[in-house]
């Protein structure tokens, strides 16, 4: 069998065809200055590696010789899982407890998960990397660690760590069976903090990861709870990214108490002047849908409520012709429902049932 590390450096070599000569590398560097010559730059890119190599930058990770060592095992795997498809497949196919001897240095840190940043980042993006491919989304979220540690360093890590953390997150949820694993509490409690808290590219993974999440009724029950609703609320007056935010509050929009705390919080006329001043479609069609589906026919007994969402509606209608401007302008979704919610002002303006 080939050797598979550098007999000099220790390094992992980027395949076993070649290995590098650090003797005859020294003698051109010395006749480049000689001769003033700029010597290339070698290429950064990743060439991608074998199972058994893997295998080896694993064992560097869980047993390592060196802290330094460990991390740069840590980032030579999150560049193998980012460029080369195979090494996210063989991952947990082929290689005996890869799960487990990735995420358990992260585990054994506890509460000082941050402590070592470029590990922590590195293992978790890797993480993220595998995670994306279809076959690997089960055993991911069934892994005992992996849940718990993107949890954890939701709230604990690098900008950039916490961004992939949510996003591992929101690859894990696109698989139904794993909806209710990641739905527990806490998770949904970090997310939820991001939304609010965090920056804004950490954020919108967060909100990628709720909106799939919150297709379970349940855990759309512990997300409002959470406070997710002035949150989005929040972050689409920030102007920025608001399709996505819309569409998880047009979502959140079918449990119950939304609209009302929607209203409470005096978002309609915000959202009505969003409406009416933006371009992108998706809002178009998420924001006339709250409108029509979620307040235009909502009965909940209380008149006084339902008067004056009625004339919050028909203000924005008569002093700015919102809905006859995506009747007649907007996608074909939003076309069908601001028909809908003209129809709904004239029914209301005529006394009868709407």
């Amino acid at each position: 069998m080939y050797k598979v590390t550098c007999p000099k450096t220790k390094e992992v070599l980027s395949h076993r065809l070649w290995s590098p000569n650090h003797v005859i590398a020294e003698l051109i560097t010395q006749w480049c200055q000689v001769n003033k010559y700029d010597l290339p730059k070698p290429s950064d890119a990743p060439i991608g590696l074998f199972p058994d190599d893997i295998d080896l930058l694993l064992h560097r990770i869980s047993s390592p010789s060196s802290v330094e060592d460990q991390t740069g095992a840590a980032n030579e795997l999150r560049r193998q899982t980012k460029r080369f498809a195979d090494v996210t497949a063989f991952f947990v196919a082929e290689i005996p407890d890869s799960i487990t001897r990735l995420l358990t240095p992260l585990s054994a840190l506890g509460e000082a998960i941050d402590s070592n940043p470029g590990l922590q980042k590195n293992i978790i993006t890797a993480l993220l990397y595998i995670s994306s491919l279809e076959e690997n989304k089960t055993a991911v979220a069934q892994h005992p660690l992996a849940i718990p540690l993107l949890t954890k360093s939701l709230k604990q890590g690098t900008a950039k760590t916490r961004r992939n953390s949510a996003n591992a997150l929101w690859e894990l949820s696109k698989l139904d069976s794993n909806k209710i694993i990641i739905g527990n509490l806490e998770t949904l409690e970090a997310l939820v903090h991001v939304i609010k808290e965090d920056h804004f590219t950490a954020a919108i993974g967060a909100a990628y990861a709720v909106f799939q999440l919150c297709f379970i009724p349940e855990n759309r029950d512990k997300v409002v709870s959470e406070g997710l609703v002035p949150a989005l609320i929040n972050r689409i007056k920030e102007r920025s990214f608001v399709y996505i935010y819309f569409a998880l509050l047009s979502l959140m929009t079918i449990h119950k108490g939304v609209i009302e705390e929607m209203e409470d919080l005096g978002f309609v006329d915000d959202m009505c002047s969003i409406l009416r001043n933006t371009s992108c479609s998706v809002t178009e069609e998420n924001g006339v849908s709250i409108v029509l589906l979620r307040m235009c026919g909502l009965n909940t007994g209380d008149r006084d409520r339902e008067r004056t969402r009625l004339k919050l509606i028909k203000e924005e209608e008569d002093k700015y012709s919102t809905f006859t401007k995506f009747a007649t302008q907007g996608s074909q979704c939003a076309v069908a429902e601001a028909e809908a919610v003209l129809q709904w002002i004239k029914r209301s303006g005529t006394g009868e049932e709407p």
